[in-house]
């Protein structure tokens, strides 16, 4: 049997298209290995969300081809879909399949099947769901990313992502029920993901909406912990808060793309909410849940974006009980809105203002982990050794070793250099 290495980039979704990818393979007759150097057949699942993730892609698949030059290399992913060409370009790239052909390539590399290298259709015409066996079949996880929705139907101005994933489109309820059942026979924690989460059922028929799947998951399944991974800020109702605050089997972690503290900027980046919206849900979560992981993605350096108008934005980021932030510096993509409107801000402020963000999420984070020390936090211990993360989004270092896979329950002694410790009673006298 032909050996396949499968290495994803870029956003949970894109990982577990990368696990489904490995899955489909595995049931066609190859053989999943860990190491790209002893495969016969290397996959690189792409990202291209910036100009850097197209950067890293090329130099990862000349590297790939020079450290192994007997190995045929296929490239997929989103970077794929948006452009085959330059890929297959680039010396020893056998396959290019883009987004709209990756249910299909398993029959892609049968040569009885397919003739010829670039894969690529009209992405905003694919109506189904992805639909690859999507299951974790790596021994070394312990929190597998179960995705349940793809693509998007939003044209945020600064975004490619719609014209590489296409509309969005829902995982039918039969298939996320009896696929986190599965899952959750092997995992303790399993983590619901999408290009656009809280949009799940939309464009199935009914009104069944995320909520309501999230209830059908805990009624019916005996998952141990579910985790949801980012929901759009105006797609996180009422509804949706009191049941993560009131579920135990939810992890205690919200995440709402923020992008930017300025309601002039939100406006040039077609948001659909202003920070008045924004801060009303974070109000809604902090008052529910006091301990609760509070994130949120951030851009620097849209076009046009002032000095006074980035100074909106650290104001707003200050007054909010965010506990971290993903910052991202604003990169042109092609084909996107924003890349017309000109008035673009040098990199080196893009850059300078990316650092002062970060710093103050680090700020913040250090004050949550110190407000988690005294307290017991429920946490599942990872494949890293003595290492456990909390509901509320926590890194632990465990006093002593525990087999991964498992909830356990940590008392918090003192803070580590990037995380927690766990109290170790061997040390109180």
């Amino acid at each position: 049997m032909k050996r396949v290495f499968v290495q994803s980039f870029g956003c949970r979704a894109s990982q577990a298209d990368g696990a489904a990818i490995e899955a489909s393979l595995v049931d066609n007759g190859y053989t999943a290995v860990r190491e790209s150097g002893s495969a016969d057949l290397i996959v690189l699942n792409t990202c291209t969300v910036t100009h850097g993730a197209d950067v890293d892609a090329r130099r990862l698949i000349r590297g790939v081809h020079r450290d192994h030059p007997g190995s045929e290399i296929l490239v997929t992913g989103c970077y794929a879909q948006r452009a085959p060409e330059e890929i297959a370009a680039i010396e020893g790239v056998r396959w290019v399949v883009g987004n709209s052909h990756k249910t299909e390539i398993a029959a892609i590399l049968s040569p009885t099947e397919y003739h010829g290298q670039v894969f690529v259709g009209d992405i905003s015409a694919k109506h189904e769901f992805f639909a690859a066996p999507v299951r974790d079949i790596r021994e070394d996880r312990t929190r597998p990313n179960l995705k349940i929705q793809d693509g998007c139907s939003n044209r945020c101005s600064f975004c490619i992502i719609p014209s590489v994933r296409g509309r969005s489109r829902s995982a039918p309820i039969e298939s996320v029920i009896e696929q986190v059942e599965d899952l959750a026979s092997r995992y303790c924690e399993v983590v619901l993901s999408g290009i656009n989460l809280g949009r799940w059922g939309r464009d199935l028929p009914g009104d069944f909406r995320f909520v309501d799947l999230l209830r059908k998951i805990l009624a019916e399944t005996a998952v141990r912990r579910l985790r949801i991974s980012s929901v759009e800020p105006m797609d996180w109702s009422q509804d949706l808060f009191e049941l993560v605050a009131s579920e135990p089997r939810i992890a205690r972690h919200v995440h709402l793309p923020l992008q930017s503290g300025s309601d002039s900027v939100l406006k040039r980046m077609f948001r659909k909410y202003r920070t008045r919206h924004y801060a009303s849900r974070i109000a809604i979560a902090h008052t529910l849940m006091p301990d609760t992981a509070i994130g949120a993605d951030v851009m620097t350096g849209f076009p046009g974006e002032t000095h006074a108008e980035f100074a909106e934005t650290c104001e707003f980021i200050e007054s909010l009980p965010f506990t971290y932030l993903h910052v991202f510096t604003y990169s042109e993509r092609p084909a996107t809105d924003a890349v017309t409107h000109g008035n673009a801000v040098p990199v080196a402020i893009r850059q300078e203002r990316t650092k002062i963000l970060r710093e103050i999420s680090d700020r913040k984070n250090l004050a949550f982990r110190r407000r988690m020390i005294g307290k017991t936090l429920s946490a599942v211990t990872l494949e890293q050794r003595g290492m456990a993360l909390t509901s509320n989004f926590l890194k632990v270092e465990m006093a002593a070793e525990r087999p991964a896979n498992e909830i356990v329950e940590l008392d918090i002694g003192a803070l580590s250099q990037a995380g927690l410790k766990e109290n170790n009673p061997l040390l109180i006298l």
